[in-house]
């Protein structure tokens, strides 16, 4: 079982189909005993920060996602979802994060538009082209490309848990890695077959992680 958690921010039964997709077993959900008995957790989410924060806090859901990202439980955040994982944002004032990934969340410095909206190339670093067991992308090709809607995007205190970057006036860091947590800034449910490709090898990883 995949649960979804729902924390009432955006996207979430969007993300839900497109794991159905993969052939899995998803269930969206905010109950907390169904959420520790899950295979594996997905953060989804579209919205601000701060107010993803409240709503963590409010659905008492944080001790939950910390418990299971300790526990070596496949994690997956997903766009403000990955954004969260961190230990700070600057959006609209500062804002403490979960601080699972130590780092901070920034605004785009760029004369281009914000948001970055559309699609964009990624490039996968060395940290992941190592990497032989837990890799989400495997299968994808630098410069595949993917959709992006982002104002803000992560800076990781660490390069190695960077597994792969785009640009947008400016490189920046849009998937992460560290043990069975994993992050990404773009929309997989919006990306086509090269999305439902990502979230097969999540299912895969929880699936041996069982």
């Amino acid at each position: 079982m995949l649960c979804i958690i729902d924390y009432r921010m955006g996207n979430i039964r969007s993300v839900a189909k497109a794991f159905e997709l993969t052939g899995a077993k998803v269930e969206v959900t905010y109950n907390l005993k169904k959420l520790r008995n899950a295979n594996a957790l997905v953060l989804p989410g579209v919205g601000a920060f701060e107010a993803g924060m409240k709503n963590l806090r409010k659905l008492k859901l944080i001790p939950v996602i910390k418990e299971a990202v300790k526990a070596g439980k496949p994690f997956l955040g997903i766009c403000l979802g990955m954004q969260l994982l961190f230990s700070e944002s600057e959006e609209h004032g500062l804002h403490k994060g979960l601080d699972i990934i130590p780092g901070r969340v920034v605004r785009f410095k760029s004369n281009l538009k914000i948001p970055h909206m559309g699609w964009n190339t990624i490039i996968k670093t060395k940290n992941q082209k190592l990497k032989t067991k837990n890799n989400i992308l495997q299968g994808v090709k630098d410069g595949a490309y993917f959709y992006f809607v982002h104002s803000y995007y992560v800076k990781p205190k660490k390069r190695s848990v960077i597994l792969a970057t785009s640009e947008y006036g400016q490189k920046f860091t849009c998937v992460i890695g560290r043990g069975n947590t994993f992050g990404i800034q773009f929309h997989p449910e919006k990306s086509s077959d090269l999305g439902i490709k990502i979230l097969k090898k999540f299912c895969k990883i929880a699936g041996e992680a069982k």
